[in-house]
């Protein structure tokens, strides 16, 4: 039987359940992973940052520690060549996130994905392969200890039911979403029926993660709300897309070029508007709620701080009344303003 504090469902049942996503995007700001095929070989090659950065999200308040194998698929690793790393990357992947949520009573999330692989034109062969590649890395999450599996990004809805199935099969929790890069599924479905189709084939939490920053994802965020009964997933990237380029794909600087993946840092959001995003997602009646790629420990605290909790790196939050300058100490201000304009002219009253 499941420990009360290992059940997601328990957990979500009495309350908010806080996700910190992105481990893939910051691991290659930290230079331990590479842009482009976004493999998360740091796993292996640098297991202390990794494991770093799983303590950092936990810190800020995470409720859930996933495990780092995003991409870690057979086909993705195929086309780099390093097949021969896929169970052991996996493994590993699991102990790691496992190590650090035990030490805090979090809950620990096996993470498969879209696999590049799903082909509607050839669906008897492509399904096989994709069966294969969602089968085996469940099967390493939930003999490594997992408590539910997360399956995301998918754009396709056969897709994503085939995760579900995989899922189901081991009688583990599921949690699906969609990347909303169009309102619509390349399937022809609206999200909205796509999650409640999840829904009604046993998932235990539907959504949406990434592609989108909150501002064009709360919209499509209320008519899934609107159309299921279950639990809601929510985790937008922290970037400040809009109507006009609803996608973080979409982002381009004013010179015109794309943004993304590695150029994004002019549309990055702060801590106070993803805190806002959290509080707007529970009001709206969705209580899985997180950030994806582009997340820092920073945006986790304050979404964190947000939602009512005081969390172990709440020891640090900021306290700008101490700061020297702009804090509460008026003659220090004053003397810094003099340092660089020269004295300050009097006054007077005529």
């Amino acid at each position: 039987m499941t420990e009360p504090n290992r059940n997601l469902m328990g957990r979500l049942d009495a309350g908010t359940v806080l996700v910190a996503e992105g481990y893939i995007f910051e691991l290659e700001r930290r230079g331990v992973l590479k842009a482009g095929p976004f493999v998360p070989e740091a796993v292996l090659k640098y297991p202390d940052v990794v494991q770093g950065l799983h303590r950092e999200f936990v810190r800020a308040g995470t409720d859930v520690v996933v495990a780092c194998t995003y991409y870690a698929h057979r086909s993705k690793l195929q086309s780099i060549g390093i097949e021969n790393a896929l169970e052991e990357m996996n493994v590993k992947a699991i102990e790691l996130a496992v190590e650090a949520a035990r030490e805090t009573g979090a809950l620990v999330a096996g993470n498969i994905c879209n696999t590049w692989e799903y082909d509607p034109s050839d669906m008897q062969a492509s399904e096989a392969r994709v069966r294969r590649i969602f089968g085996e890395q469940v099967q390493w999450a939930k003999a490594g200890g997992a408590d539910f599996i997360i399956a995301e990004t998918f754009t396709h809805f056969g897709e994503a039911l085939l995760s579900l199935e995989e899922i189901k099969a081991t009688d583990m929790p599921a949690v699906v979403t969609f990347s909303p890069v169009a309102p619509v599924t390349c399937d022809g479905f609206s999200l909205a029926e796509a999650c409640k189709r999840l829904e009604d084939n046993g998932c235990d939490v539907v959504g949406l993660n990434c592609g989108r920053g909150p501002a064009t994802m709360l919209p499509l965020l209320r008519e899934i709300r609107q159309s299921v009964t279950g639990h809601v997933a929510a985790l937008p990237v922290p970037y400040r897309t809009h109507d006009r380029q609803p996608c973080f794909f979409d982002l381009r600087g004013e010179d015109g070029k794309n943004g993304f993946p590695v150029a994004l840092d002019p549309f990055l959001l702060s801590r106070f508007e993803m805190a806002d995003f959290a509080v707007a997602a529970r009001d709206m009646g969705i209580n899985y709620i997180g950030i994806c790629c582009g997340a820092g420990p920073h945006h986790v605290r304050a979404m964190a701080e947000a939602l009512g909790r005081l969390v172990p790196a709440s020891e640090y939050s900021p306290d700008i009344g101490l700061h020297p300058i702009f804090g509460d100490q008026q003659v220090q201000r004053q003397n810094f303003v003099e340092c660089l304009y020269g004295p300050v002219p009097e006054v007077r009253e005529k």
